[in-house]
C-alpha cells in the first residue's frame, strides 16, 4: 500500500509538472508577435543600402530588427521574378538566404506564398509564367509540387516557419484566370475554384510543416467583419481550410482614429479582429501594417495605439510591419523600368535609421528576479495585455503611472 501511495504521488507530480508545462507552451504560443515584412531587404543591400540603430552604429538588418523589438519575420516567396523581369529577388534561393538570416537571430518566420512571378494583390493575382496554360487539375499539382519544394528546402536548413500563408490578400482569389473569385455565380459557386487551390496549398503545408499555422490573407481590416465576416464565410462554407485570418491594415492617415463605421482606422480593424475570432474560433494576425513616412511622429501615435488595442485582444497572434527598412527614397531597379515611384510607408530614415515610427515594437524594460512591488498605483498585466491581480511567479506588465515595465517575478 505504501509502495502504490509513494508511486500514485510520482504520477500525481508528473502529472502536476507537465499540466504546468503544457501552459507554459500555450501561453508562450499565444504571445502576440511583434513582426516586420523586410523582403526588400537583399535587394537593398546589394544596391549598398546599410542600416544603423538609433546610436548610430552599423547592424545587421535582421538584428537590428530583434534590437527594435520584432520578434517575427515575415518573407514573400514568388515563383519565377527573374523569368518574369523582376530579377533574382524573393525568389527560392533569395528566400532561403534571408530565412537563414532571421533563425541566425532566434526570430520567428512567416513564410508569404504569392503563387505569382510578383506582387499578387487584390487587383492582381497573375498566373506564374511557368504554369500558363495549365488545368485546375494541372494547378492543383503545381502548387503542392511547388510550396512542397521550398518548404523541404527550408526544412534542410533547420527552419519550421511558424506560419505559412496560402496567397496575398486573396480578397479576389488568386492564380487568375482558373483560381479567380466568380462574382458573376452566387454562393458557394463563385469560391470552388480559388477553394480547390487553396486547400491544394493547405494540405502541402500540412504534410511538410504539420505545426505550421495556415493562414488565409484578407486585405481591408477595417471591414473584413463585416456582415458576419462574409469573405470567410463563403470560403469556408465552399470548403476552405485555415487555421488563422490574416489581414493588412494601412490606416487612413486623417481618419486613422475615427469610431465612424466604413473609415480606415485602428477602432475598425480591432472590431474585425475580435468578430472573426468570435465567429471562426481561430486566431487573427495583422500580416501588413504601415504609415505614412511623411510624419514619424504621427506614425508612432497610430502605431501605438494600433498595439496598445489588438494587445488586449487574446485573440490577436500578431503585428507585421511591411517593408519598415525603406526611407521613401530607394526603389526596386523593376520600379524605374515601369515608371513607377518609390514605397512612401516605410519607417527608417534616408540615412539608415529606424524612425519613431517603430518605437511602438519596443518591448517594455525587463527587471528580472525582483519581488513585486506593494504599491497601491501599480497596475498589472499578463503578457497578452489582459488585467490581473496578485500575481504569483510569472512575467507580466506592470504600469505606475506613465511608466511600463515587463517584470518577471521569481520570489
Amino acid at each position: 500500500m505504501k509502495n502504490t501511495r509513494t508511486l500514485l504521488a510520482v504520477v500525481a507530480c508528473c502529472v502536476l509538472l507537465c499540466v504546468k508545462a503544457t501552459t507554459a507552451v500555450q501561453a508562450q504560443s499565444t504571445r502576440m508577435a511583434r513582426g516586420a515584412d523586410i523582403s526588400w531587404c537583399t535587394e537593398m543591400e546589394a544596391d549598398g543600402r546599410k542600416f544603423y540603430n538609433a546610436e548610430g552604429t552599423e547592424t545587421e538588418l535582421f538584428a537590428l530588427m530583434k534590437e527594435i523589438g520584432m520578434t517575427a519575420i515575415r518573407l514573400r516567396v514568388w515563383v519565377n521574378p527573374q523569368r518574369f523581369g523582376y530579377g533574382a529577388w524573393c525568389d527560392k534561393a533569395d528566400l532561403l538566404a534571408k530565412a537563414r538570416r532571421a533563425q541566425a537571430q532566434g526570430l520567428d518566420l512567416m513564410i508569404d506564398f504569392h503563387y505569382s512571378d510578383c506582387f499578387a494583390d487584390p487587383g492582381r493575382q497573375t498566373m506564374p509564367l511557368d504554369w500558363e496554360g495549365f488545368s485546375l487539375d494541372h494547378l492543383k499539382l503545381a502548387i503542392a509540387a511547388y510550396t512542397k519544394d521550398i518548404l523541404h528546402a527550408l526544412k534542410e536548413e533547420g527552419i519550421t516557419p511558424r506560419w505559412v500563408q496560402v496567397g496575398n490578400e486573396t480578397n479576389n482569389g488568386m492564380i487568375w484566370d482558373v483560381g479567380k473569385i466568380d462574382w458573376t455565380k452566387t454562393g458557394n459557386a463563385r469560391y470552388l475554384n480559388y477553394v480547390a487551390l487553396s486547400n491544394a496549398a493547405y494540405d502541402a503545408i500540412k504534410e511538410i510543416c504539420p505545426s505550421a499555422s495556415v493562414i488565409v490573407h484578407y486585405a481591408g481590416a477595417s471591414s473584413a467583419g463585416d456582415w458576419d465576416g462574409w469573405f470567410f464565410k463563403d470560403f469556408k462554407a465552399a470548403g476552405g481550410r485555415f487555421d488563422m485570418i490574416g489581414l493588412s491594415l494601412y490606416p487612413d492617415y486623417n481618419k486613422w482614429n475615427s469610431q465612424a463605421a466604413g473609415d480606415v482606422s485602428n477602432l475598425n480593424a480591432e472590431l474585425s479582429v475580435r468578430k472573426l475570432a468570435q465567429l471562426f474560433g481561430v486566431p487573427v494576425i495583422i500580416c501588413e501594417t504601415g504609415f505614412s513616412s511623411w510624419d514619424a511622429s504621427r506614425a508612432s501615435q497610430v502605431m501605438t495605439d494600433l498595439i496598445t488595442r489588438l494587445s488586449n485582444v487574446p485573440q490577436c497572434a500578431g503585428v507585421f510591419y511591411w517593408e519598415p527598412q525603406v526611407d521613401g527614397q530607394w526603389k526596386p531597379a523593376y520600379y524605374d523600368s515601369q515608371g513607377w515611384g518609390a514605397y512612401r510607408m516605410g519607417a527608417f530614415t534616408p540615412d539608415g535609421k529606424p524612425t519613431a515610427a517603430l518605437d511602438a515594437f519596443k518591448e517594455p524594460d525587463g527587471i528580472s528576479g525582483i519581488a513585486a512591488p506593494t504599491a497601491t498605483d501599480s497596475q498589472w498585466y499578463d503578457l497578452q495585455g489582459r488585467p490581473c491581480s496578485a500575481p504569483t511567479k510569472g512575467t507580466y506588465i506592470v504600469k505606475r503611472n506613465n511608466e511600463s515595465r515587463k517584470v518577471t517575478i521569481t520570489k
